[in-house]
C-alpha cells in the first residue's frame, strides 16, 4: 500500500518547496486536448493550418512550457543526500530542459511558416532532442521514486514510459498517453500539508 507521510530531515523537502499539483494535471490535460484537436484536423485526410491545426499546437505549446517548469520543480524535490543523485538530477534537467527547448522550437515552427523556413530544428536535434526530454523527466522521477524516504510511488516513473511509448508507437494514441500521463503524475497533484510529505509503501 503506497501512502503519504510526513517527515524531517535537513535533506529532504522543505515546507517551502513548491510541490507541482498544478502542473500535474494542467500538462495532462493539455496533451489531452491537443491530441484530440490532432485527430480532429486529420479527419478530413489531410492535417494542416486551420483552427483545429493552430489550436491544438497552442496547447502543445502550453504543455511543453508547464513541462520545462515542472522539471525545475521535480529537480527542487530532490533529495540533496549524496553528490552523484545532485550530479545526476542537474545533468538531467539541463537535458529535459533541452529536449523541452527543442519541442518549442518544432511547435513554433509549425504555428509559422516563415520561422520554420529560416530556422528549422536542426536535423541531429529532431531526434536528440525528444530522447534527451524524456531520459531527464525519467530520470528526475525516479530519483524520486528511489529516494530513501520514497517521493514518489515506483510506478510514477514506469507509466511515464509507457505513456511515451505509446506516443512512439502512434501519435494518434496521443489522447490516451495523456490519460496515462495525468495516471502518472497523480501523486504529484495531491495538493500538499504544510510539513513535508513523501511517499512509502
Amino acid at each position: 500500500m503506497v501512502r503519504n507521510t510526513a517527515v524531517r530531515d535537513g535533506g529532504t523537502m522543505t515546507t517551502t518547496a513548491r510541490t507541482p499539483h498544478r502542473l500535474a494535471v494542467l500538462i495532462p490535460v493539455f496533451l489531452l486536448a491537443y491530441g484530440v484537436l490532432r485527430l480532429i484536423d486529420g479527419m478530413d485526410g489531410d492535417r494542416g493550418p486551420g483552427v483545429a491545426w493552430n489550436l491544438g499546437h497552442g496547447f502543445f505549446l502550453a504543455a511543453f512550457l508547464l513541462l520545462g517548469a515542472l522539471l525545475l520543480s521535480l529537480r527542487r524535490l530532490v533529495p540533496r543526500s549524496t553528490s552523484g543523485r545532485r550530479v545526476t538530477a542537474n545533468t538531467a534537467t539541463v537535458a529535459g530542459l533541452s529536449g523541452a527547448a527543442c519541442f518549442v522550437w518544432v511547435i513554433l515552427g509549425d504555428l509559422s511558416p516563415a520561422l520554420h523556413a529560416a530556422a528549422p530544428l536542426p536535423a541531429p536535434l529532431q531526434l536528440a532532442g525528444p530522447l534527451a526530454f524524456q531520459g531527464g523527466l525519467l530520470t528526475l522521477l525516479t530519483l524520486l521514486a528511489t529516494a530513501r524516504p520514497r517521493r514518489l510511488p515506483a510506478w510514477t516513473p514506469v507509466l511515464t514510459f509507457v505513456s511515451f511509448a505509446l506516443i512512439t508507437v502512434n501519435l494518434d494514441l496521443l489522447p490516451l498517453a495523456a490519460l496515462t500521463l495525468l495516471a502518472a503524475l497523480a501523486p504529484l497533484s495531491l495538493p500538499r500539508r504544510p510539513s513535508r510529505t513523501v511517499w512509502s509503501v
